[in-house]
């Protein structure tokens, strides 16, 4: 049931998107060049702060998503790949098209290494509450409501934002499971604390303990 809502949850996003959110501004493209050059002159510090932290959170989901994808039939690091681009419009097909996966088999790769350890997480957290502060303290939010009126651009980075903060607990029972978290109280303060509880979970989460194959059931396989 709920792979049917997420894929209705990803249409509606994307008819949203296109059909009913603010029209597209002539000058879209040239603000879309200068905040990923860092020509951030006469750009108020809340849309600067919104489109870096929309870099940060994928890394946020593929501290998750790479070691949830090991015992997944779809490819995890494509659609965290996507979500680089296209955020919550890349990781929702993958949590519709996901199944239950609360163990971990085999041993991690340097790269899940990485992406299991806390001081990544504590680098992906750092990063996205240096951000926020950011945003919040020196952003102009009358102008930055205006533009979410106005700016299609604005308008849809903005809901994604909200989404990739939203969508996060599906993951967890499962994450959680893999490290043998079974306290209840640490699913729903993650969950009823959007953004800032994600950061806390992966700074302070135990790793994933490797399973490593026996000898005898090597020669039984």
């Amino acid at each position: 049931m709920i792979q049917v809502a997420l894929w209705l949850l990803w249409a509606g996003f994307i008819l949203y998107a296109f059909l009913f959110a603010p029209p597209d501004q002539p000058d879209t493209l040239n603000l879309i060049k200068d905040l990923s050059t860092g020509n951030w002159d006469g750009i108020n510090p809340a849309i600067v702060a919104l489109f870096n932290i929309m870099g940060v959170l994928p890394m946020l989901y593929a501290s998750v998503l790479f070691l949830d994808g090991r015992g997944q039939k779809v490819p995890a690091w494509l659609f965290t790949s996507a979500s680089f681009g296209v955020g919550a419009f890349a990781i929702l097909p993958y949590l519709a098209l996901r199944r239950l996966n609360p163990t971990f088999e085999g041993q991690k790769n340097w790269l899940l290494k990485l992406l299991d350890s806390r001081i990544t997480g504590a680098f992906i957290a750092l990063g996205a509450i240096g951000l926020l502060v950011y945003g919040i303290t020196a952003g102009d939010w009358s102008n930055f409501a205006q533009q979410w009126q106005t700016s299609r651009f604005i308008h849809v980075m903005s809901l994604d934002f909200c989404m990739l903060c939203l969508l996060f607990p599906i993951l967890l029972p499962d994450d959680m499971a893999r490290r043998g978290l079974t306290d209840s109280r640490i699913f729903w303060a993650v969950t009823l604390i959007p953004l800032l509880g994600p950061l806390a979970y992966i700074t302070l989460r135990p790793p994933i303990r490797e399973e490593k194959t026996s000898n005898r059931t090597v020669m039984q396989a």
